[in-house]
């Protein structure tokens, strides 16, 4: 008998360990695990979660961290430590929680061995969603395979300040464009929201939106400056594509800005960190400062006195998590026992944190296979992708009497000169700038023409230097071909960010940064003697092409006027030369449409197109040094290159706009469709632009708003038709009263090949 009672204790003790066991069980729901875990965790075990940690820290420590830092190492170091960190987590911690492994993931991961593609900006400009979405999931599958859960990326910040370094980062100056980049990438790198709602599926990580909000519009354009934004333009304009990503793409983080708005830091903003993410928009993931950001409330912004003092501050906005390192949120633990900070507050924290590790399957994910980082990173299929993505993204700004393409067949000799001819250049958050990691815009001229075409190369100047030594050589090589390329630019940033040191290897050049995140400037003409080596080659009388490899956009008003031929490519990647050289002699036909208006000069910033009417003065009267007026007294308030522009090899008719009726309501929508025929000879991209504008409303509204496009390819005498559809929510506001609404009233519906080149239109009425 005291046999059978001994088996039944035990039975007992058996099915009471397993119920203890809710968190460990795959079977369960995420509710139930994280509540079960919740309510097993010590105060400094749940503290432990809302911290940042490097490795070394977090293998020193009995307690688990919830996530553990990104450092710029190899790929297969990466894997390393994301092993050794949940291995130690799992089996040397009580509760075995293991960290979420951190990834820098703008334009691949930011590891030495990953596929570099091109960098945000160059994204932006291809205008293709779906290449983008593609891009994402390749860049998961690599970051995931070493061992990576979350990646912290992309930007939804808006372009409006060239002079802010981080502009590269950043995919459009277009709210719309934005959003629909910004959530391809993500559902690419997360899965479709449908999947990511239940959890984030097999080579997938989790994405983290940033900077929120209204980061990239800082006063003098410099890093971590005030933005002066009232509400209903941060409403309109800025949160837009966060809303988007949020609500429609499921994003499992958001990150806060470094910057303030009316004195408030973000990383204190309860207006925006729980009000607008919460409480408006349903945001179920968790809230990821910034590196130092918490820590600069009481040593930068100066709203704290010190780390205790600002601890409460940035749980009460609605901040989850600290990071680079546990130095604020570590005063939690006293502060709940001193009674100053609720531990009900640390509890809804943690329970956000632990519901993406549920989510993200991190309890029961085998630790990552090394032996298969090999055929899994940097294949060929993923280089061919990156190559795809530079040459949508290259833009044909201007071809003069069509000196492009090249002919391989008649050319018989070509000068490649500049700074950035000779040297890769991937924008920042790059693991590199070693050539050896990719293809050179020479290098890609070189292998593209054999021994058909002599190359005659000189470099001609230093990218940001006074030294003009190197311009006899290059006159020299130019008399001396037939055509020029000149490739001019800028490098950016390696391994950098904010409270870390930006430094490059030996074998990288030496060039000073001068892009990138905190590097800002005050002009935003071409650096150093770069225009002026332009200028001399110019001279030469040669036929010459300009290509701009860079990270912002430059006022390049000279060059406009004087060169016939000029490529934009910003930062493009790694097989960026190959692009550029398949651009240049015809077997890609460029189809890059601006995603930024160029400006004339930094006087004329901040420029872009969905701006309000009263925007451009008005007098209009533009003056010129000749001739002063108005607006401006010596310039006018014209951008040099609009928001949408690009040219092709071949020519596009647009047609036969058709809208399904000419008035709706609330209840309806309106279905708009557009002919457009390849008249040229040759296969080409066109970007078709719908543009919705000239309304009347109870506040004053941009003269124009982009509401839709379509990347579509056409042989010569082809002919598509596009199709979009115009809602109530197209054209709503947020009103005087701060609501947002649709007020009836009459619009234009256009069909534009650009911001300035509207083509078709109808008018449209909306009715209560």
């Amino acid at each position: 008998m005291q046999k059978k009672w001994s088996l039944c204790i035990a039975a007992l003790f058996i099915v009471i360990a397993a119920k203890a066991q809710i968190y460990k069980d795959p079977k369960a729901s995420v509710e139930a695990r994280v509540k079960d875990l919740l309510g097993r965790m010590t105060l400094e075990e749940k503290v432990g979660q809302m911290s940042m940690n490097s490795l070394k820290g977090s293998l020193d420590n009995p307690i688990a961290y919830g996530v553990c830092e990104s450092p710029f190492v190899s790929i297969n170091e990466i894997a390393a430590q994301s092993i050794a960190a949940k291995k130690h987590a799992r089996e040397k911690t009580r509760l075995g929680i293991p960290p979420i492994q951190i990834g820098e993931c703008l334009h691949g991961q930011l590891a030495a061995g990953a596929t570099i593609f091109p960098q945000a900006i160059a994204q932006g400009s291809s205008w293709n969603p779906a290449l983008i979405k593609q891009m994402g999931s390749v860049i998961a599958y690599e970051a995931s395979s070493s061992g990576v859960d979350q990646a912290l990326s992309p930007l939804f910040d808006l372009i409006r300040d060239p002079r802010f370094g981080r502009v590269e980062e950043c995919y459009a100056e277009d709210p719309y464009l934005v959003s629909q980049l910004g959530s391809a990438f993500v559902t690419g790198m997360q899965g479709d929201a449908s999947q990511s709602l239940i959890e984030i599926g097999k080579d997938k990580v989790m994405c983290t939106a940033k900077h929120f909000a209204a980061y990239s519009i800082p006063v003098a354009g410099i890093n971590l400056a005030p933005a002066s934004i009232g509400e209903r333009e941060l409403r309109s304009m800025f949160l837009v594509p966060f809303k988007d990503v949020v609500q429609k793409a499921n994003i499992y983080s958001v990150m806060p800005s470094y910057n303030e708005m009316d004195g408030i830091p973000a990383h204190a903003n309860h207006f925006l960190l729980d009000q607008v993410l919460r409480k408006e928009w349903g945001f179920k993931g968790y809230v990821f400062s910034d590196y130092e950001g918490l820590k600069m409330l009481y040593t930068f912004q100066h709203i704290a006195k010190n780390a205790g003092d600002a601890a409460p501050t940035a749980l009460n906005a609605g901040v989850d998590l600290e990071a680079p390192s546990p130095d604020v949120y570590a005063k939690l633990i006293e502060l709940v026992k001193s009674g100053k900070v609720k531990e009900a507050q640390i509890d809804i924290a943690v329970a956000r944190i632990l519901t993406a590790k549920f989510k993200a399957g991190l309890f029961e994910k085998p630790l990552v296979d090394t032996q298969q980082l090999k055929k899994r990173v940097h294949t060929p299929a993923h280089a061919a992708l990156s190559q795809q993505i530079a040459e949508e993204s290259i833009i044909l700004l201007k071809n003069d009497k069509q000196l492009l393409p090249l002919n391989i067949n008649t050319l018989k000799s070509l000068a490649v000169i500049g700074p950035n001819a000779s040297q890769v250049q991937y924008g920042d958050y790059s693991s590199t700038r070693d050539n050896r990691s990719g293809t050179t815009i020479l290098d890609g001229i070189k292998q593209l023409v054999g021994n058909k075409v002599k190359i005659n190369y000189a470099k001609g100047s230093t990218l940001s230097g006074r030294d003009k030594s190197g311009f006899a050589e290059a006159i020299t090589v130019a008399q001396s071909s037939d055509a020029v390329v000149v490739v001019l630019g800028t490098t950016s940033v390696v391994f950098s960010g904010i409270g870390w040191n930006g430094h490059a290897p030996e074998s990288e050049p030496k060039d000073p940064f001068t892009c990138g995140e905190g590097y800002d400037v005050t002009d935003i003409n071409p650096e150093g003697v770069q225009l002026e080596l332009l200028q001399e080659i110019y001279k030469t009388g040669k036929p010459v092409i300009l290509v701009l490899v860079h990270g912002r956009p430059w006022s390049i008003g000279w060059e406009k006027e004087n060169i016939p031929a000029i490529l934009e490519a910003w930062y493009p990647g790694e097989k960026g030369g190959a692009a550029v050289a398949n651009v240049l002699f015809g077997k890609v036909n460029p189809s890059g449409r601006l995603n930024v208006s160029i400006p004339q000069s930094v006087g004329h910033i901040p420029v872009f197109y969905n701006h309000v009417t009263s925007n451009k003065g008005f007098y209009h009267n533009p003056g010129s040094p000749d001739k002063p007026g108005q607006d401006y007294v010596f310039s006018s308030p014209d951008v040099l290159f609009p928001f949408g522009f690009g040219l092709s090899y071949t020519t596009f008719k647009y047609s036969n706009m058709q809208v399904s009726d000419t008035t709706f309501n609330k209840n309806g929508e309106i279905q708009v469709s557009v002919d457009v025929t390849n008249s040229g000879s040759l296969a080409g991209k066109e970007v078709v632009q719908m543009y919705l504008g000239n309304k009347v409303n109870s506040v004053t509204t941009p003269v124009m708003a982009l509401k839709g496009f379509d990347k579509i390819s056409l042989k010569p005498g082809e002919t598509k038709t596009v199709k979009f559809t115009v809602k109530p929510e197209d054209i709503a506001i947020w009103n005087a009263d701060m609501k947002q609404v649709t007020e009836p009233g009459t619009f234009d519906v256009m069909i534009a090949r650009s911001a300035e080149d509207v083509v078709l239109k109808k008018t449209l009425e909306y009715k209560k």
